[in-house]
């Protein structure tokens, strides 16, 4: 069980900064609303009352998960009537979604960010410390961070006031985020981990600032490499965070104390759930292997392309589950009359009913698998962010301004965790990078970022023909453009 106090999502931390002690016996009343003047008129208050605004942040990966299976790094293969869905699934994975039978997956995301982006304008009303209204301006700043990157022109939401809201471009955006940023990052915290583990400090200003610039060219039409490599250093000289020596250690049941992590979403199995990978990407009958309660749904795997990119000798080739599976006392499991072997190979998209297509595919076990757990979620906290990535987007920026020796050692920190050997000037290319990238990066919710920016989204793989430009943007919610005349749909839809 992880201490409640890592656990901010849930409030308690920052509760806990109110100070109130565990002995103060004093009567406290919950059926009145504290007016102005009450609680909230101190920093320590005004800090207690962001801890709820927190919450909004775990749904970061219940959300962003499905979108992820429009590359070529998950797939949810058809397999007799299970994962069928209207052939849901098959649209996202092939590029042909359709604005109006599809809106859900679309209006889900485009929520997740507004209605927090509202909770944060509400609060920040009521606060006057500084760190604490800073604090809530980056989350702010967050959130319209990943609804320019999923929808290009959107809403700069930055009041309370009432009446339809304008639609800026993706470059206006982009500039008021990175206005946000900057404005309030001298007044954001640089301690990592402990009370600020999970919230917002200036090394997450910076990752939101890298990712930004990394992808400027693509948000923008300018390039912004130079400023990509400076927030980068920010952090890697910051010398808070480290490289993990065993790469699933960041991601094991109990990983609030990697020190790689720069932010995650912290999760609690009966506390706060929704970390449920495990449930969308193994076979029924592992409820066996792991002692669970419930039998998962075996949907979710890897495309076969992308797991024969690993290397046998790559340690993070052992993220992926193939191969024999057992029952927890090591007796071989069998699906009807076959042996349950998991096959890297997908045959087809739409497999017929029956044991040959429920166990077609490469499984994820990158986020550990909690044994004797009578719960369908786990206490796995999602890592958005970690060291690993802000090496590689270093150099990834510095290999595209042409100092490949700059490049070289961020990439071979990382490659030399994973067991493989170093990267020279005459194996270091572009699109190995993104491979790279891939390979350490699998299910992390970065891979349409990444091909979008390597121009890779839209190109063919198995199962889907090549798609139009326009898909690398998703479409503006209908239910969104019911409610708003000043939106406009994004072109192609």
């Amino acid at each position: 069980m992880k201490q409640i106090n890592i656990k901010l999502l849930l409030g308690c931390s920052a509760l806990m900064l109110a100070g109130q002690a565990c002995t103060d016996l004093t009567e406290t009343t919950y059926d009145v609303i504290p007016t102005s003047g009450t609680f909230g008129s101190t920093a320590a208050q005004q800090a207690a009352l962001i801890g709820p605004l927190y919450n909004g942040l775990g749904d970061y990966y219940g959300n962003m998960s499905n979108l992820n299976t429009t590359t070529d790094e998950q797939i949810v293969p058809t397999r007799g009537g299970d994962w069928k869905d209207g052939d849901n699934w098959k649209r996202l994975y092939q590029h042909t979604w359709d604005p109006i039978t599809d809106n859900g997956q679309f209006n889900g995301p485009w929520t997740w960010c507004y209605n927090n982006i509202t909770k944060i304008n509400q609060q920040l009303g009521t606060i006057s410390d500084v760190k604490t209204k800073a604090e809530l301006r980056a989350l702010r700043a967050f959130f319209h961070y990943q609804a320019m990157d999923l929808f290009g022109n959107v809403i700069i939401a930055d009041g309370t006031g009432s009446g339809a809201s304008k639609q800026s471009t993706r470059a206006e955006v982009f500039a008021w985020v990175e206005k946000e940023l900057l404005e309030v990052y001298p007044n954001l915290s640089d301690v990592s981990g402990g009370a600020y583990y999970s919230r917002m400090n200036k090394y997450v200003a910076d990752m939101i600032l890298a990712k930004m610039y990394l992808n400027a060219q693509v948000y923008t039409g300018t390039p912004r490499w130079a400023d990509a490599i400076t927030r980068c250093t920010n952090i890697i000289s910051s010398g808070k965070f480290q490289i993990s020596g065993d790469y699933l250690s960041n991601f094991s049941t109990q990983n609030q104390n990697s020190p790689e992590t720069i932010l995650a979403t912290p999760f609690d199995k009966s506390k706060r759930g929704g970390m449920n990978v495990q449930m969308k990407t193994l076979h029924y009958l592992n409820q066996l292997t792991y002692n669970i309660g419930t039998a998962p749904w075996n949907g979710w795997a890897t495309v076969t392309e992308f797991y024969n990119s690993f290397d046998d000798k790559d340690i993070r080739k052992k993220q992926w589950i193939v191969g024999q599976q057992y029952k927890a006392d090591g007796t071989p499991l069998k699906d009807d009359a076959l042996d349950m072997v998991f096959r890297p190979e997908i045959e087809s998209f739409t497999f017929d009913a029956g044991a040959n297509g429920r166990l077609a595919g490469a499984r994820s076990q990158k986020y550990e698998i909690q044994k004797n757990n009578s719960f369908t979620d786990q206490d796995n906290d999602f890592v958005v962010y970690r060291l690993a990535d802000v090496y590689m987007m270093r150099g990834e920026a510095n290999f595209r301004l042409g100092n490949v020796g700059a490049a070289l050692p961020d990439f071979n920190i990382v490659r030399k965790r994973a067991g493989m050997p170093d990267y020279t000037s005459a194996t270091l290319t572009l699109d190995e990078i993104l491979a790279e990238r891939g390979r350490e990066l699998a299910w992390e919710q970065h891979r349409r970022q990444d091909l979008i920016r390597f121009g890779q989204f839209t190109k063919a793989w198995r199962f889907k023909p090549a798609s139009q430009a326009y898909r690398q943007l998703f479409p503006i919610p209908k239910d969104q453009l019911s409610l708003n005349p000043n939106l406009k749909q994004n072109p192609g839809y």
